[in-house]
């Protein structure tokens, strides 16, 4: 692909964020990309007994606990938890999480 303007080549990279993002597939990318990258935002203490599941279109993360006293816990550490998903960031990817008690 080239850039008309500059008669460049355009990176690849460029050009599939350009066509995501007219597709409307960024936000849902950067919304998936919360489970791989869930043991590093939420540190391996955190990781080691929970499992995110899958987020909506909304932005409602779920994620299964090991235990209820786990969940009791991460219920109340929800800020934190959202502030480290989201990069302290005011668009935020993730809106809501949902803790849902391992089977």
């Amino acid at each position: 692909m080239t850039n008309r303007r500059q008669g460049k080549p355009t990176p690849l990279g460029d050009a599939l964020r350009r066509y995501l993002a007219k597709a409307g597939l960024g936000r849902r990318l950067a919304q998936a990309q919360v489970i791989p990258d869930w043991p590093r935002l939420v540190g391996p203490q955190i990781a080691a007994v929970t499992q995110p599941e899958s987020v909506t279109p909304d932005g409602t993360l779920f994620v299964r606990v090991a235990t209820s006293a786990w969940m009791n816990e991460l219920q109340l550490m929800g800020p934190q938890i959202m502030t480290a998903v989201n990069g302290g960031s005011a668009a935020a990817r993730i809106r809501t999480i949902r803790w849902l008690l391992s089977r």
